[in-house]
């Protein structure tokens, strides 16, 4: 990628559990795999900087040579790891936002293109309903835990329809399925840049000879 337009890079957050015994026996295996998909299709991982779900997906995202960014809700090293008791490891860059759990989610899900839930608790739900709200992409990972039938009853009890949310038991698959929305988004904003810098340009017949 030109190094002028980094920041065009598909940035993919991962939302989940940081205590994952509800979770299920292969949690662990279904994260590395969703970290290692991610890593693949070129796309940054970004998640909170913490352990359990989102850890395993990061150690998978590695094992690819991906990239990881980590938000963390604590001010500092030192709080993250001695007052929040995170991980520094699998991360090539932590952003100590100092806003504890909820600041960090809204800080973190705003950051990525799309947002990727796994297993998760109360937090995940949270970024869940922040992402929701933001009409980002969103991509549901199917598996032998609770927390996509638990989503799909919000869907259905929240009396509103959103087109922006996959599901899928496959992480390649769901990986590819959110990428193309977020591809969707990009062609969309680089047409109306277009047509907005189009608008300023003067007729050729107005500009001077």
């Amino acid at each position: 990628m030109d190094p002028k337009n980094m920041h065009l890079q598909v940035k993919l957050g991962v939302s989940g559990a940081a205590e994952t015994g509800h979770c299920g026996i292969d949690a662990y295996d279904k994260g590395i795999a969703l970290g290692r998909e991610i890593a693949k299709s070129g796309a940054v991982l970004i998640n909170g900087a913490t352990t359990g779900f989102p850890l395993w997906t990061a150690m998978g995202a590695k094992e690819e040579k991906g990239f990881v960014v980590g938000f963390s809700p604590a001010n500092s090293e030192k709080e993250h790891i001695e007052k929040f008791n995170l991980p520094v490891e699998y991360l090539d860059v932590i952003i100590y936002t100092g806003f504890g759990y909820p600041g960090r989610d809204l800080i973190l899900t705003r950051s990525c293109d799309a947002i990727l839930f796994g297993c998760g608790r109360i937090g995940t739900i949270h970024e869940f309903t922040i992402a929701f709200e933001d009409q980002k992409p969103i991509g549901i990972l199917e598996a032998d835990w609770e927390t996509d039938e638990e989503i799909k009853m919000i869907l259905k009890n929240g009396h509103r329809t959103n087109d922006r949310i996959v599901f899928d038991t496959d992480p390649r698959a769901l990986v590819e399925r959110v990428i193309e929305l977020v591809n969707k988004d990009k062609i969309n904003r680089a047409s109306f840049r277009f047509e907005k810098q189009y608008e300023q340009t003067p007729p050729a017949a107005a500009l001077p000879a």
